[in-house]
C-alpha cells in the first residue's frame, strides 16, 4: 500500500532542481503525492503546471497552510537535488515543522539528516524516522563484478543523455510502460534516489556507491532482476552524461553493464552543460556523442528529445531533423509519448 506523502521543492518546483519532485509526480509506487509545499507557486496544480496533466495535486505555499486542511500524509519528502546534495539550512524550519507533525523525512541529498544533531535529535523525540536514501552501503554489502552479465540474453538499454536533469529516468520509465501496454515483460534498473522513491525494484544508488563498486552493483542489479523476473527487456537509467565534467560517467553502463543498444537523450535547447555556462562547457553535438557512444561497440538505436524551452513547432523541426540525420526514431517523450521507439524491438 502506497504512503501518503507531502513533497517540498521550496520555491523551485519549475526548476530542473525539482526533478525528484517531477518523478514522483508523474508516477510512484511507493508513495501517493497529496500536496507540494511550494511558495513560488501556491494555488496552482502540480500536474498541469509541471506537463500540463491535473493530477489533482494542489500547491500550497507553506507547511502550516497545508496543515490547516486537516489533510494527513506519513511522509514529508525532500523533492529538490541540488548541486553537491547539501542540505540548505533554509530548509530546516519547514523540515522541522514535518517533524512535530509526525512525519516521517524521505531524503535523497548526499548530506544524511541522521548526521545532523539538531533534526537527528528532534526526530528522535517525536518519534520520527528519517530516511537517507542515499546512505552509501556497508563494504561486506557491496558486489563486485564477476562477468554473470553475459549470462542476461534479454535486450539491455541503458537510456544515456548528453547532460544531466534531461529526463532520462523519464523516458525510462515511459518505455517500461509502454511496452508493459503490449503485453510484454519490461523492467528498469534505477541509479539514483528518485527512482528508489518511485517503487522500482532493482537498482543501486549510482552517485552513493564507492568507485570501485559500480559496475559491480549495476551488473548486479542487471542479473538478479533478469533472474527474478525472466523479462524481455531490461531499460537502465543513465546519470550524468558521458563528457558533463562535474560528473562524467555512462561507460560503466556500456562496458560492465552489458548494453545492447542505447537510447540517447537530448535537450537541443540547452547550449551548456547545465550549471557550467558561465566556465564555456558546451554539450558536444549530437552527432559527436553517438559516435562517442559507438566506439564503446554498442549502437545508438534511438532519440528521446527534452523540449524544455522550445515552442512545439520548434521542438518538432529538431525531432525531424534528427530523424533525417541519423536515420533513427525520434520521440517526443512528454509529447507524444514512446510508442516510435518500441518498433526498434518490436517491429
Amino acid at each position: 500500500m502506497k504512503g501518503k506523502a507531502v513533497i517540498y521543492t521550496q520555491d523551485k518546483f519549475v526548476q530542473n532542481y525539482a526533478k525528484t519532485a517531477h518523478g514522483l509526480i508523474r508516477g510512484s509506487e511507493r508513495y501517493e503525492v497529496v500536496a507540494v509545499i511550494d511558495r513560488a507557486h501556491a494555488g496552482q496544480e502540480a500536474g498541469t503546471l509541471l506537463d500540463g496533466e491535473a493530477r489533482a495535486i494542489p500547491i500550497f505555499g507553506d507547511l502550516q497552510a497545508w496543515l490547516e486542511t486537516g489533510s494527513e500524509a506519513k511522509y514529508f519528502i525532500i523533492g529538490i537535488a541540488n548541486t553537491g546534495g547539501i542540505l540548505d539550512r533554509a530548509w530546516f524550519p519547514t523540515i522541522k515543522a514535518a517533524i512535530h507533525a509526525g512525519m516521517d523525512i524521505v531524503c535523497g541529498m548526499h548530506e544524511s539528516m541522521a548526521e545532523i544533531p539538531e533534526i537527528a535529535d528532534l526526530a528522535r523525540a517525536r518519534g520520527v524516522k528519517l530516511i537517507d536514501v542515499r546512505r552509501p552501503k556497508r563494504r561486506e554489502d557491496l558486489h563486485f563484478w564477476t562477468g554473470e552479465i553475459r549470462e542476461v540474453t534479454c535486450p539491455i538499454v541503458p537510456v544515456l543523455g548528453t547532460d544531466c536533469a534531461v529526463g532520462k529516468r523519464t523516458t525510462a520509465k515511459m518505455l517500461v510502460e509502454a511496452f508493459r501496454a503490449r503485453g510484454k515483460k519490461a523492467e528498469m534498473i534505477y541509479t539514483g534516489q528518485t527512482g528508489w522513491m518511485q517503487g522500482w525494484n532493482y537498482g543501486f544508488m549510482f552517485d552513493a556507491t564507492l568507485n570501485d563498486f559500480v559496475s559491480g552493483e549495476l551488473e548486479h542489479a542487471i542479473v538478479t532482476c533478469f533472474r527474478q523476473e525472466k523479462p524481455d527487456i531490461i531499460f537502465v537509467e543513465g546519470q550524468a552524461a558521458l563528457r558533463n565534467p562535474s560528473g562524467p560517467c555512462g561507460s560503466e553502463f556500456l562496458v560492465s553493464g552489458g548494453a545492447t543498444g542505447v537510447i540517447l537523450v537530448h535537450a537541443p535547447a540547452r547550449t551548456f552543460h547545465k550549471g557550467w555556462d558561465k566556465m564555456n562547457k558546451q554539450i558536444a553535438s549530437v552527432a559527436s556523442e553517438i559516435t562517442l557512444i559507438e566506439a564503446y561497440d554498442v549502437p545508438v538505436q534511438g532519440m528521446a528529445l527534452n523540449t524544455m524551452g522550445m515552442e512545439s513547432e520548434e521542438a518538432k523541426a529538431f525531432q525531424a531533423s534528427y530523424r533525417a540525420q541519423f536515420g533513427l526514431p525520434v520521440v517526443l517523450p512528454v509529447e507524444e509519448g514512446v510508442e516510435d521507439l518500441l518498433e526498434i524491438w518490436m517491429g
